[in-house]
């Protein structure tokens, strides 16, 4: 298998693009007792996070409330979307005594809620599902009243990869749309939009009582109109959780900024979905897919009892 590389991107519509962060898109850098021992868990665990990984703006405030996403199989994506930092080449072969791992920092953390997402492995033939499998598994025989997200990619479409995360029951199935139709081929080139519909709806449809998430961002060309029809068909696919965030660019060869959305806005954006019948929807400049992710599953009253 041919893995793609990123590339310094063309933006889709301007050149006239912003270049300074607004004052509200400034963050704290990490740091405090909490941080450093979550770091020096990950690290002597030999477990990744999409925190690190992604250089989430939110790595200080949640590692410093105990909470962190796991990533799954390795740090390298066979894919290559416009978006993202995790670096993109030939992944390692899985290691199978991952989801042990995880599942014992998940006790040592004594999470109430723990979120599990991964990089794309377009090679193997699941998509690496039984690793989402085993690890929900192996966190359930340690911490049973634990709720589980999982962020998972889109299994090139293969429905029985699919079936094998459900049949582990997550409280919480999450895949991303991250932008809308148009800007597919900048900012998504492997993924497609409809795939990532039928994931979500796919996933009611094997676990009804499951409750499925999503999140797109904005910022980078799209506009509000387009949006909503986002938000339409997502509604029409029974997706419950929306997250709305503003796009950052992790580096010059990431697909620039086209613009800074005003936190007005998002609030905006919030009072549509929760009127389009949403459970939650998390829209705010800073807000990623597991951003105030425990917060939701109180709010929606979720458990394992199910």
């Amino acid at each position: 298998m041919t893995y793609p590389k990123k590339r310094t991107a063309s933006h889709p519509i301007s050149s006239d693009l912003p270049v300074r962060k607004p004052e509200w898109l400034k963050v704290r850098l990490p740091s405090g007792p909490e941080y450093a021992r979550l770091k020096r868990l990950m690290r002597g665990n030999r477990l990744h996070t999409v925190c690190e990984e992604a250089r989430c703006p939110n790595l200080g405030e949640c590692w410093s409330r105990g909470t962190a996403t796991f990533l799954l199989m390795g740090d390298t994506c066979t894919r290559s979307c416009g978006f993202c930092h995790i670096k993109t080449g030939r992944p390692a072969a899985l290691d199978e005594d991952e989801p042990v791992r995880v599942a014992e920092s998940a006790l040592a953390m004594n999470l109430s809620h723990c979120v599990l997402t991964s990089v794309n492995r377009d090679e193997l033939s699941n998509g690496g599902a039984h690793i989402f499998a085993n690890t929900i598994r192996e966190i359930r025989k340690r911490l049973p009243h634990c709720t589980i997200e999982v962020l998972i990619p889109d299994f090139k479409g293969n429905r029985d990869a699919l079936k094998e995360v459900m049949d582990a029951h997550p409280e919480i199935l999450n895949h991303n749309v991250e932008t809308v139709p148009r800007l597919y081929r900048t900012v998504r080139p492997q993924a497609n939009y409809q795939q990532s519909l039928r994931v979500l709806s796919g996933a009611k449809e094997l676990d009804p009582g499951a409750v499925t998430k999503t999140g797109i961002m904005v910022g980078l060309g799209e506009t509000k109109e387009e949006v909503i029809a986002v938000m339409e068909d997502l509604r029409a696919h029974q997706v419950d959780i929306l997250t709305i965030g503003q796009y950052l660019r992790p580096s010059p060869l990431h697909l620039p900024v086209y613009r800074y959305v005003h936190p007005d806005e998002f609030r905006e954006l919030h009072r549509i979905g929760m009127a389009m019948g949403f459970q939650w929807v998390e829209s705010g400049p800073l807000v990623r897919s597991s951003y105030h992710a425990d917060g939701q599953v109180q709010l929606l009253g979720l458990g394992v009892e199910r």
